[in-house]
């Protein structure tokens, strides 16, 4: 299971809640978390899932999402 990084604009806990069915069925609960200090609103994934996997389910939830290297 490997670590990814993602910039979002998910940037509350209402935001939180719209993403959470997305991310839990693409790579499972309890396996991301949205760090809202942070000015970037970094997304952490623990996954085995691709990159676009985790891209796809964000957007899809109606946020903006970008890889960090």
């Amino acid at each position: 299971m490997s670590e990814l990084k993602f910039k979002t604009n998910i940037n509350c806990g209402s935001c939180i809640k719209s993403v959470k069915p997305f991310l839990d069925e693409t790579v499972g609960e309890g396996n991301w978390s949205v760090d809202t200090e942070n000015p970037d609103k970094i997304l952490t994934v623990n996954t085995d899932e691709e990159v676009t996997d985790v891209v796809e389910a964000v957007t899809d939830a109606g946020f903006k999402i970008q890889k960090i290297d």
